[in-house]
């Protein structure tokens, strides 16, 4: 129980990577204020699952893009618990299409979603843990498209790789306040996202190509999570954790580089 007595907050947390998180955090021992957008059909079932683990979770609907949205969560976690001692910060807003096609207003939507609503609940929750003293965590949740090209993401490419960035400034910033700031990069994850948008079969096939030779769990990540937001991560910040199962090594792997086998160059 290597969190017992903390308390999280988890944006996005209705389904897949963030309620990963949060299932993992509150295993751990934490306490956990979940958050989905307002109208969520997945929220209030998340926060049963949490509670029949023996934890406190409180459901709250907000919408955590928004400032307004960010500062409603922020205060009825307060209202809740008094304090709040972990932020995972899982905003997200991944829209797909050709570059030429791509609609200006939806590219702004994407680096809303992703880039600006982290920045919201990230700074409201430091100047919260900064205020009460004594430190906390904050881990961000960004992707392997910060660091790779993907065709047809242009926005959410350049959501993530500014998510990276921001983290690592954010832990320059609050590195004497000793609150550990840290990114984790998922590589592919099964969620509803990726099952709406790829289909079950093509995932089912797909997924035997990859080198781990399955594709990641919201619990690889909120594992990874669990471990930043422990006293056994008290020395890293500003640290960019890729959990992938080795997918951006695909093109790196031996079979991929050399045909024959028996081949000595």
């Amino acid at each position: 129980m290597k969190l017992a007595n903390k308390i999280a907050i988890v944006t996005g947390g209705g389904r897949g990577i963030g309620n990963g998180c949060a299932l993992e955090l509150a295993r751990n021992g934490a306490d956990i204020v979940l958050n989905d957008r307002p109208g969520s059909p997945d929220l209030a079932a998340a926060a049963e699952e949490i509670r029949a683990l023996g934890r406190r979770c409180e459901a709250v609907e907000a919408n955590a893009l928004s400032r307004e949205g960010c500062e409603q969560l922020l205060a009825a976690a307060l209202a809740s618990f008094g304090r709040v001692d972990i932020l995972i910060s899982n905003p997200a807003c991944s829209v797909r299409g050709d570059f030429l096609d791509f609609d200006p207003k939806i590219f702004e939507d994407v680096i809303q979603g992703t880039l600006t609503a982290g920045f919201h609940m990230s700074q409201l929750v430091a100047r919260h843990m900064v205020e009460r003293g004594g430190g906390g965590k904050m881990v961000f949740i960004s992707s392997v498209h910060a660091n790779r090209p993907f065709g047809r993401s242009s926005a959410y490419n350049a959501a993530k790789a500014g998510l990276n960035h921001l983290m690592r400034t954010i832990a320059a910033e609050l590195v004497r306040k000793k609150i550990n700031v840290n990114a984790i990069e998922p590589g592919w994850i099964d969620t509803p996202g990726e099952r709406a948008t790829f289909g079950d079969e093509m995932i089912a096939r797909e997924e035997k190509k990859l080198p781990w030779e399955r594709i990641g769990q919201p619990s690889d990540i909120g594992k990874a999570a669990a471990f930043l937001c422990s006293e056994d991560a008290d020395y890293i910040t500003g640290t960019i954790l890729r959990v992938d199962g080795g997918f951006v090594l695909r093109d790196s792997m031996v079979e991929a580089l050399v045909t024959d086998p028996n081949r000595r160059d």
